[in-house]
């Protein structure tokens, strides 16, 4: 029996929030498998950096795009420029995002609301209703979306994000019956990842990342690369509309 393993060679995969964090390592080792990569992110310096460290480490080819999330009209720029590059997506991984902290809940402001919402939601509804179409009509592919376990767990430090990803949760489950069986749709949920972002926690939360964790530690970018490779290719191929938690078993449950 041969067993599926994870070349990527020929395919294409789209990562938002590809320059730095989760989304950098992922875009890091997908390439590594051999595909090539569109880093897409909010500033464009900091794409074109990371996709020329790609491509020389790596040697497939890359594209950086600046890019928002939570703009319609980027997503469909996003969308546009990748199959004109290169004639195909065959991976997309939905990882932009954020979760600025708020002094209290009813201190959250409809602007904040809205941009936290955009970032985190609508832009992975675009991006995965527009690739998942032509994934469909063409050889199929994969969608990976990096939602939190925030959206199993909410606490009322991230509530917004929390709700936002919840919705990337139900998207991620709808997705894979849009576009199935062409089209797998599958997401990660990250427990507390020690990325810059984390640079912006209380030390409360800093301190206690690794507490209640039956692996001993919080999480690193790099530990994404992983379980996100086994989603894109052929390993998986019977794996979709799944929710995978990616936090060291803190929030171990049954179902």
């Amino acid at each position: 029996m041969t067993v599926p393993g994870t070349d990527l060679t020929g395919r294409v995969a789209v990562v938002t929030g590809g320059s730095r964090g989760i989304g950098r390592a992922i875009a890091g080792g997908l390439a590594a498998a051999g595909a090539d990569v569109i880093v897409a992110s909010r500033k464009l310096g900091a794409c074109e950096r990371a996709a020329t460290e790609i491509s020389t480490s790596c040697g497939v080819r890359t594209l950086p795009m600046a890019f928002h999330a939570g703009r319609w009209a980027d997503c469909d720029r996003l969308v546009d420029a990748t199959y004109q590059a290169f004639g195909r997506c065959d991976i997309l991984v939905n990882n932009a995002g954020s979760s600025p902290l708020y002094p209290s809940l009813a201190e959250v402001t409809e602007e904040y609301y809205d941009k936290v919402s955009a970032l985190n939601l609508k832009g992975p509804f675009r991006l995965g209703a527009l690739i998942g179409a032509r994934m469909a009509a063409a050889e199929g592919g994969s969608i990976i979306n990096v939602s939190s376990i925030g959206s199993l767990r909410p606490s009322s430090r991230e509530l917004v994000y929390s709700c936002a990803k919840a919705g990337l949760n139900a998207l991620t489950i709808g997705l894979a019956d849009a576009y199935g069986p062409r089209v797998r749709v599958n997401a990660l949920l990250p427990g507390m990842v020690m990325t810059d972002i984390a640079d912006g926690w209380p030390p409360e939360m800093r301190d206690g990342a690794a507490a209640d964790t039956p692996l001993g530690r919080p999480g690193v970018a790099e530990d994404f690369v992983g379980p996100a490779l086994w989603l894109a290719g052929d390993a998986s191929q019977w794996v979709t509309g799944t929710l995978i938690r990616v936090d060291g078993g803190r929030f171990r449950q049954t179902s």
